[in-house]
């Protein structure tokens, strides 16, 4: 029989909230603790889970935990470089599970109280740049990191006032999320940053983001930062080497919070994913009307810049400090896919029952109001909104990036806005 622990952060301090036991992944159950359920922090940590005395199904175990680890390639060399097989989820998340996505960390009894910050030279964050995946792959093992997506992606700290960077070790948290350009997709960091700075300007929004160049701008020396929005320095008094430590904030994404597993977040035929999503925030959110209209002007604006990955996984909600409600969390993952020929014309969920992109229409959007519960008028004055701010949007940003050394940004926004001609 395997056990782990499975605590939370509140406030700076460790909690535990239960127990994952079983003899393998394939049975494992999750089971909150009694002192838990009894405590003054009785909320549960994910809308799939909510609070009861008996453990859960070992697949609403799996589905909920499984998808706080990384997707694709990343998983795949990570569970090589341990040598578990990439389906053990329960392996690979208790060696990465000491700074999960959110407040969540999985441990076994004895507490690991190792925390320091090892500073990173400019050598080393080049490497990253330029190495790719197998750079990220020994820093995520080496920090015990575990972050979603298929991506290569790691979690750093970032002393700002100093411009210096540092690797977490052990129950250090990151601050910053960094991620690598990606080699078969030109631009992916300008594009990235230069979609999430039109979305700020669009009415979205967003954390904090920079590309970090480490040389001319070329993909192999640019990496897309993102500052955490669920790391805060608010309340924050300990340090360690030198650096204020956050406090962690506990979040979820879509995925997790409908049950559903990162494999399936993108939407089937019939399955009407949005009309799950907007349910959500009806039910558990502190504003939902807020929440609502913020969630579909992101929709609409995924659709403008033509981003056909915005999975369900690409949307979170983020905590209250001792978990009483939820909020839409920040937008991240924002890219405008349609400028790559890989890309697919698809959308990750249906507009009005429509998921060609090039098929959706205005009337889509009138029909997709009706059927996730908003009022016509503000969801449809929603979508003239970004439709007609978009383009002045992304030429002020593309100015902005390129008066800053990022002289492609002014090219992407170009063929952005070719690959939407049809609607602008």
């Amino acid at each position: 029989m395997r056990t782990y622990n499975v605590g939370l952060e509140i406030g700076g301090k460790q909690i535990k909230v239960g127990t994952i036991e079983g003899e393998s992944s394939n049975n494992a159950q999750f089971k909150y603790s009694e002192e838990f359920l009894s405590g003054s922090f009785a909320h549960p940590i994910s809308i799939s889970l909510p609070l009861q005395k008996e453990p859960f199904s070992p697949e609403a175990t799996r589905i909920f935990f499984d998808g706080l680890l990384p997707e694709g390639f990343m998983r795949r060399a990570i569970a090589g470089n341990m040598h578990f097989d990439e389906g053990d989820y329960l392996s690979i998340l208790y060696n990465l599970g000491k700074e999960c996505l959110g407040a969540l960390r999985v441990y076994l009894d004895e507490e690991d109280k190792d925390i320091s910050y090892e500073p990173l030279s400019a050598k080393q964050v080049e490497e990253l740049a330029s190495e790719g995946a197998t750079k990220s792959t020994e820093l995520v093992i080496k920090t015990h990191l575990s972050l979603t997506g298929a991506s290569g992606k790691v979690g750093l700290y970032y002393d700002d006032k100093e411009d210096s960077w540092y690797l977490p070790v052990g129950l250090a948290p990151s601050t910053h999320i960094v991620k690598q350009s990606h080699i078969r997709l030109d631009g992916i960091v300008t594009n990235e940053q230069l979609s999430m700075l039109t979305a700020s300007k669009c009415g979205i929004k967003i954390p904090q983001s920079f590309i970090i160049n480490m040389g001319k701008g070329l993909d192999s020396q640019v990496l897309f930062a993102t500052r955490r929005y669920d790391r805060t320095f608010e309340g924050a008094e300990e340090y360690v080497d030198g650096l204020k430590l956050p406090h962690r904030i506990h979040q979820e994404d879509f995925a997790q919070a409908m049950g559903i597993a990162s494999f399936d977040k993108y939407e089937k035929e019939g399955q009407n994913y949005a009309q799950r999503m907007f349910e959500i925030l009806r039910l558990y959110a502190i504003n939902p009307l807020e929440d609502q209209l913020s969630l579909w002007r992101r929709i609409v604006f995924n659709y403008v810049i033509g981003n056909t990955d915005s999975h369900i996984k690409n949307f979170s909600l983020l905590y209250k400090s001792d978990l009483s409600g939820v909020k839409l969390a920040p937008a991240y993952d924002v890219i405008g896919t349609l400028i790559y020929e890989s890309a697919t014309r698809e959308m990750s969920f249906n507009i009005g029952g429509i998921r060609n992109i090039d098929e959706v229409t205005r009337d889509s959007f009138r029909t997709m109001a009706g059927m996730v519960g908003l009022g016509e008028k503000p969801a449809i004055r929603v979508y003239d909104e970004v439709l007609e701010g978009f383009e002045s949007a992304i030429r002020e940003a593309s100015r902005e990036l390129s008066d800053i050394g990022f002289e492609n940004a002014t090219s992407i926004g170009d063929r952005i806005l070719y690959s939407r001609k049809r609607i602008i």
